[in-house]
């Protein structure tokens, strides 16, 4: 069940290891570096990365979560508004109890019913918003990402490369020598320059009149 308010990292983090594990191409399992081919070795190194920390380290991913974040956070702060008028109208209820009419009583529990109905159909709206925005994001950061580690590990000779981002993973225990995480990152940048926001450009001098 989605919650009304959310926390907007939060949402994002999840967002990045599904789209990520399900962004894994095929040709990834069959790449095999020149030199073994030639010699007829199979790679046989295996190594372990953490798909949604390697991409919201890059500076895209962090650059795309801090956007996410500024374009969504006017409406969860409009939502927090709404739900305190709410909690105040409960306990405006609450203490009045006892000496409000019924009459009272009935229109403040109707005041209080529509707007829990229109913060739950607010809440629905932008979280249904923020995962459309979150899966546009993350197949185009998880499609380079997962470019940037068949490449990676067809000229290190790794056989394969486990994602340890879910908690329920098989992997029990790795050598922080097999974690290419950092190393991802890395390269993801290299390749994948300009997310730094520019810096606005110089005023021109004025002329003389």
């Amino acid at each position: 069940m989605k919650k009304n308010v959310i926390a907007i990292p939060a949402l994002l983090c999840c967002a990045a290891a599904l789209a990520c594990a399900q962004a894994q191409p095929a040709s990834a399992q069959a790449a095999v570096p020149a030199h073994q081919a030639l010699s007829g070795a199979a790679p046989t190194k295996i190594a372990i990365i953490n798909i949604q920390s390697a991409i919201l380290n890059t500076k895209q991913g962090q650059k795309a979560a801090a956007d996410v974040q500024a374009k969504f956070s006017p409406r969860k702060t409009e939502l927090d508004k709404k739900r305190s008028e709410i909690d105040a109208l409960q306990e405006q209820l609450r203490k009045g109890s006892a000496t409000m009419s019924d009459d009272a009583k009935e229109r403040l529990q109707k005041d209080i019913e529509a707007g829990t109905k229109d913060l739950n159909r607010k809440g629905q709206d932008m979280n249904d918003d923020l995962e459309a925005e979150q899966g546009r994001i993350m197949q185009d950061l998880g499609g380079r990402m997962m470019k940037v580690v068949e490449e990676y590990a067809t000229q290190n000779g790794f056989a394969v490369v486990l994602d340890v981002s879910n908690p329920q993973t098989d992997v029990l225990w790795a050598a922080a020598s097999t974690n290419i995480t950092p190393d991802i990152v890395r390269l993801f940048d290299v390749a994948n320059p300009g997310a730094e926001t520019a810096k606005p450009a110089a005023p021109a001098p004025a002329k003389k009149p």
